[in-house]
């Protein structure tokens, strides 16, 4: 399976619509990739609370119009980063808003979403602005057959969403679901980069999956991003990272190399709580 991570950068000064076009175009461009991945809340801006209702759209606004059409071009998966969602049901604490991820398939349709659960801000920001996700989501991506096989394989995963990294026991559960992969958006600021990283491989490690984990770079809000999206192997050797600007990670990943971890060394049937 080829990943393409977009790190994608942005400051205010950019009109959401401007960059909906520019992040639309950078995906397509990404010929030869199964699976592309966007940051948290590019379009909102991920630390630009005031904003977050006038920006907030449904699952078949700009973003998820633009998104679609974009992995319809490319012909691949993609990842659309997450959105401010506004729908039709108040949500019950009654501020109707999530940060909800979106992923869509070859053919451009909408085929998963996720509603952040842990929401980053001890009281403030996302706990005061938006409902908090209920349901752990792993979806069924088709993934490519290498060699000269027919058709292709199932492949399972994750969707988490930045502070999320934090609470262990999501991923875990996500494993008992079977995946094999999380690709984590986020919006994770340069201050608490180190922690990132050591997350990151964390999760990938204790749980024998590949992490495909897309940060944020530029500043907004008066908030530096911390960049260095990565993509981990199951035994949490960092296989890509980005730096601190704009760029674009490109690699194959065999998640054959999952199921051979997991065999080789069965640490997950050894688990007792």
């Amino acid at each position: 399976m080829r990943v393409a991570v977009i790190q994608l950068a942005y400051t205010d000064s950019e009109p959401m619509a401007e960059r909906i076009h520019r992040v639309a175009s950078l995906v397509e461009s990404q010929e030869g990739a199964d699976l592309v991945v966007l940051p948290e809340l590019w379009s909102a801006g991920g630390f630009d609370y005031p904003a977050w209702p006038d920006k907030a759209q449904d699952v078949e606004g700009p973003v998820a119009q633009a998104l679609s059409e974009a992995a319809a071009n490319l012909g691949a998966y993609v990842h659309a980063g997450s959105i401010i969602e506004k729908s039709g049901e108040p949500g019950p604490e009654g501020r109707g808003l999530w940060n909800t991820s979106m992923v869509f398939d070859p053919d451009g349709e909408l085929v998963g979403t996720y509603r952040k659960i842990h929401r980053f801000g001890f009281g403030n920001g996302e706990p005061k602005l938006l409902e908090a996700g209920e349901d752990v989501v792993v979806l069924d991506l088709d993934e490519p057959s290498s060699g000269d096989e027919s058709g292709s394989n199932s492949v399972k995963v994750g969707l988490a969403t930045c502070y999320d990294l934090r609470f262990p026991e999501l991923f875990r559960k996500q494993v008992d679901e079977g995946a094999e992969i999380f690709v984590i958006p986020a919006a994770w600021p340069a201050a608490r980069v180190a922690a990132w990283r050591t997350l990151l491989q964390a999760r990938a490690i204790e749980n024998q999956v590949f992490v495909i984990a897309c940060n944020t770079a530029g500043t907004h809000a008066k908030t530096e991003m911390g960049g260095n999206s990565a993509v981990i192997s199951p035994s949490g050797e960092v296989l890509a990272e980005a730096g601190r600007g704009e760029r674009v990670l490109t690699l194959d990943i065999d998640v054959d190399e999952v199921r051979a971890a997991r065999e080789s060394f069965p640490v997950l049937s050894d688990r007792r709580l």
